[in-house]
């Protein structure tokens, strides 16, 4: 069904609803999983361009992506993790195509009018623009499963 799952990470609690949910789903079919966290401070943004060694934001990111991956790892999941930097709906697009992932698995936060404006920019342009399905799922305000 389902051979390499693009995990897109936020790094913050409303991973904790995803997870789960992608876990699950990699072991009924046995598909690799794919995390994936872009950084968008502004010394990831400019890193390559101006020859910056790595910013505190970089270094807890590049942590975060490690401990999941050892983390599902002992659990018996295959997994890999890729840091990227940039704008989080081009990156999502770029890294799903570049792995030949076939599924992207995204949190949702839920917005509403004014906020779906200024936050929901990364799900509409993914779900608009991608070749392969999306699996998302909704976060809570407290991070965990709704």
């Amino acid at each position: 069904m389902f051979r390499k799952i693009l995990v897109a990470l936020d790094h913050s609690k409303a991973d904790a609803a995803l997870l789960p949910q992608v876990k699950e789903l990699a072991r009924l079919t046995g598909a690799e999983l794919l995390l994936l966290h872009v950084a968008t401070g502004w010394a990831a943004q400019w890193q390559r361009n101006l020859n910056l060694s790595d910013s505190p934001e970089i270094h807890a990111d590049r942590e975060y992506l490690q401990t999941l991956q050892n983390d599902l790892s002992r659990e018996g999941l295959r997994v890999r993790s890729r840091l990227a930097s940039g704008k989080p709906s081009d990156e999502i697009l770029k890294s799903a195509r570049e792995e030949s992932c076939d599924l992207i698995a995204m949190t949702t936060h839920g917005h509403r009018l004014l906020e779906d404006l200024i936050y929901g920019t990364t799900i509409t342009r993914v779900r608009h623009e991608s070749d392969v399905p999306i699996f998302l799922v909704k976060a809570s305000e407290t991070g965990g499963e709704v």
